[in-house]
This record gives structure tokens, sequence and C-alpha cells, in this order.
């Protein structure tokens, strides 16, 4: 994290009125992941509807529960977004009725059995304490190597330090560059899932 980015980027917190900016961030930082590849069939015609719509109802479902946001601004640009799961929210994806049926409809069955399923491996890889998740992070195309990835994982690091509740934060990644940065960033390897031919890995780091 280099002094010309911290001089010159603004952490805030991201309500609703940040909503369509930071789906467009989110979609690009995940319509090329082998496991978004996988999970929504990316050989099928509507791909980019269906990893549109799941990160549409996954924001959605974020904030219906209150849970933290932020984004990184550099001239008046939202350059980085993390959606933080808080110690707290240890909710199951299958018992959400409303996201199941709203998923269904737009991403379709298949697609919906398959993240919910990823989803509950992942879970079932970390520790049964409690602790932070991070199931959405993402930075602009035009912003991406110059740092701020790195920059917002010291500040959710942060976050999750200043909590009694949280033993550290668990995330996953089945991009070979991106276990790297987590790795180097001090995350250890707790588990992994197979989604097809891609093997996610399910990455932990206490914060204590």
């Amino acid at each position: 994290m280099t002094g010309d980015l911290v001089a010159d980027t603004a952490l805030v917190r991201l309500d609703r009125s940040a909503l369509s900016e930071a789906k467009s961030i989110l979609f690009h930082a995940y319509r090329h992941e082998p496991t978004f590849q996988y999970l929504f069939d990316s050989s099928r015609p509507g791909y980019d509807q269906r990893v549109r719509a799941t990160i549409r109802e996954g924001l959605e479902l974020h904030f219906a529960h209150d849970q933290d946001a932020l984004g990184l601004v550099d001239e008046d640009t939202l350059v980085a977004v993390a959606f933080i799961g808080s110690p707290e929210a240890r909710f199951s994806l299958a018992d959400q009725l409303n996201w199941r049926i709203r998923m269904m409809l737009t991403a379709g069955l298949s697609s919906t059995k398959r993240y919910i399923d990823y989803h509950e491996q992942v879970h079932a890889c970390l520790p049964k304490d409690t602790h932070h998740h991070l199931p959405f992070i993402g930075v602009h195309p035009k912003y991406q190597s110059k740092g701020y990835g790195r920059m917002l994982m010291q500040v959710i690091e942060g976050i999750c330090r200043e909590s009694p509740l949280s033993s550290g934060i668990g995330l996953d990644t089945g991009n070979a560059r991106y276990l790297r940065f987590y790795l180097g960033l001090g995350y250890e390897k707790v588990g992994e899932v197979r989604l097809g031919n891609v093997t996610e890995t399910v990455l932990f780091k206490p914060c204590h």
C-alpha cells in the first residue's frame, strides 16, 4: 500500500445507492472466474445473465441482513468493493426461501442447486466458531494491479480485529493468481471443494 494510494483513495461504507456500480465491478470480477463458469455453465447461452442475477440477488440478500459493504473511491470513481459477512450471519442459503425463488427464476434451477451446494461445502471447511467471511470482493478492471485489493483486505482485517466475536476471516477462490495473493497475505488453506474440473481452495486467517 503506497503513500500515494492512501492520499488519493477514500474508504466509504456502501448502501443501496451504490448497488449499480458495485454490481458492475463484481460482474467483471467474477464472470471469467473458473468457479462461476462451472457453477453457471458458461457453455450455455445466457451465462452473463445468470452471473448478473446471482450477483444482484447476493447483494440484495447481503443488505437485507444488514451486513457490511465497503468501497474504495479514487477521484470520485468507485474502484473496489467488498461485501463482508459478520460473525453473527451464519445463515444457510438453502434456508433463504425468497432468495431461492428469485434465483431459480433468474439463474435457473440447476445453477441455483449448484450454487447452494458449493456454498455449503465451502462453509463446511471453515472453522465452526464465529468468524467473518467474504462472499464478494472485486476491483474495477481499469484499476487492477494498483494495490487496491491489498488495501481493501487490510481494512477488512482491521474490522475483524476490532470484533470480539470474530476468530478470523474465511474466503475461497478457484483462481490460482488470487490464491497466491491470499497466501501472501497470510491466509492458510483449510480445505478444498471440487467443482467439476475446478478446485476451489478454502482459506482462513486468524485476526487475533
